[in-house]
């Protein structure tokens, strides 16, 4: 009889003794099931466990890892190429730009996402990514002006299942296809997105390359070069590059049906958001909600913010290594704190207000991306489903007395909200503005703009 992970959990007791014995959470468990293998990271404690050998457990390679030595040869109808750096190789059919002498590089993550793709693809918190679409759709809606999150595309590129189709939507202006190709940002289609996810999942964010070439000829060994040389996210400052370079006034708000857009004409509080990468979906919330916005550079001093007297000061979502830009981020914040200004974070904000507030953060194994992520408010018991996009956390045990806990995750326990009563701030981990409820956080506005009439 083969050694199944059914057998190995039923000779460790059941999921909850395994689970303890093996260092995992029951989700695991259930997930192994699924798979019926076991990740290899996980090979040592399973052994140790159950006296079993390394050849009795069930495999778990992915079809993504086979030798790469079977996969340099372009199969028939390939014109793209997706390369890990661990030599995973992932053919498939391009879209979009072509790539030139450098391909496009970046960490592969995965989007649970099943609508937005546009909005996705512009959030300039995807700086330094490929994504990786879980729903198979995409494109079948077009894109248009309205959608845009940002001036142009922030990912380094995207990963399909299926061909792009032509749109079948009364909002559409462009094809998807058109539009990367003017944002010259390249797409692999036909990729078996399931094996690569489920990759991911088990295994991390690994660097990847896509090749898009115009004459069609690659050097994989070249690629997996390219691949294994990019440093990665850790330790990387991005908010500079996607951040705005000289401040404006904002004062378009959310849109509705029948109206879209509207503009706030009678402002009763004045914010300065520091643009960190924000998306325009947050300052229309901000507006919406009442407030005169001022936009600012990542780089912007204390002094530069108080200048615009502010009521209170938003500290925006964006990419990158949150202790990387807190180098010159958190002595802002520490300058805002002491002028006793209401702060509200978002993401990268959020990470940055925790380092600010005497914290630390760390890289998730495969972060938080998509539209289903539950989080429940520990003073309530609230759970909100939430929308998120990002690969760091906060790392609650590192927090201070006097910082409260106010979020975590439903999935993995992470944090996703702090507070602190002393500094007049709090900040949640995830989207409020990206509406998957659809509105189940748009309260955290009104409750920031609450804080700065107190």
């Amino acid at each position: 009889m083969s050694i199944t992970v059914e057998i190995i959990i039923e000779r460790l007791g059941g999921p909850e003794p395994a689970a303890r014995l093996l260092g995992v959470g029951t989700e695991a468990l259930r997930k192994w099931r699924q798979a019926r293998a076991i990740p290899p990271r996980h090979y040592a404690a399973v052994i140790a466990a159950t006296g079993l050998a390394l050849d009795q457990l069930p495999g778990s390679t992915p079809v993504a890892s086979a030798p790469m030595t079977d996969q340099t040869i372009p199969p028939t109808g390939a014109t793209a190429v997706l390369v890990l750096a661990d030599g995973s190789v992932f053919w498939g059919r391009g879209f979009g730009a072509h790539t030139q002498s450098d391909a496009a590089i970046g960490e592969v993550c995965f989007n649970t996402g099943m609508t937005g793709y546009q909005e996705t693809l512009t959030d300039p918190s995807f700086a330094g990514q490929i994504i990786t679409f879980t729903f198979p759709h995409i494109g079948n809606v077009g894109t248009n002006l309205a959608d845009l999150e940002a001036a142009g595309i922030a990912a380094s590129g995207l990963v399909v299942k299926q061909d792009i189709t032509e749109p079948s939507n009364w909002r559409s202006t462009q094809t998807l296809d058109a539009w990367l190709r003017a944002q010259n940002v390249p797409g692999i289609a036909g990729v078996d997105t399931r094996a690569l996810t489920l990759r991911i999942r088990d295994e991390g964010a690994p660097t990847g390359v896509i090749s898009f070439p115009s004459d069609g000829r690659f050097d994989v060994a070249a690629l997996i070069a390219q691949a294994k040389g990019w440093p990665g996210l850790e330790g990387m400052d991005l908010a500079k590059r996607v951040s705005c370079t000289q401040s404006y006034r904002w004062d378009e708000t959310t849109w509705a049906w029948g109206v879209g857009t509207g503009v706030q004409s009678h402002p009763a509080r004045r914010v300065v958001a520091v643009d960190y990468g924000a998306k325009r979906n947050i300052l229309r919330c901000l507006a919406a909600a009442g407030c005169e916005v001022v936009v600012v550079p990542a780089t912007s001093t204390a002094e530069d913010i108080l200048a615009h007297a502010p009521d209170g000061v938003f500290l925006s979502n964006g990419p990158g290594d949150p202790a990387a830009t807190a180098i010159y981020a958190v002595p802002a914040i520490h300058g805002v704190m002491a002028a006793g200004k209401p702060i509200f974070g978002i993401c990268l904000g959020h990470q940055l207000l925790g380092i600010a507030l005497g914290g630390r953060t760390f890289k998730l194994d495969r972060g938080h991306r998509g539209a289903n992520q539950p989080v429940q408010e520990l003073a309530t018991g609230k759970v909100e489903i939430t929308s998120q996009n990002h690969g760091f956390a906060v790392d609650a045990a590192s927090l201070p007395p006097g910082v409260v806990v106010t979020h975590v995750s439903l999935f993995d326990g992470s944090n996703e909200g702090l507070a602190c009563a002393e500094k007049r701030c709090f900040s949640v981990q995830y989207h409020p503005e990206a509406s998957p409820g659809p509105s189940d956080s748009h309260h955290l506005f009104t409750r920031f703009v609450a804080a700065m009439g107190v």
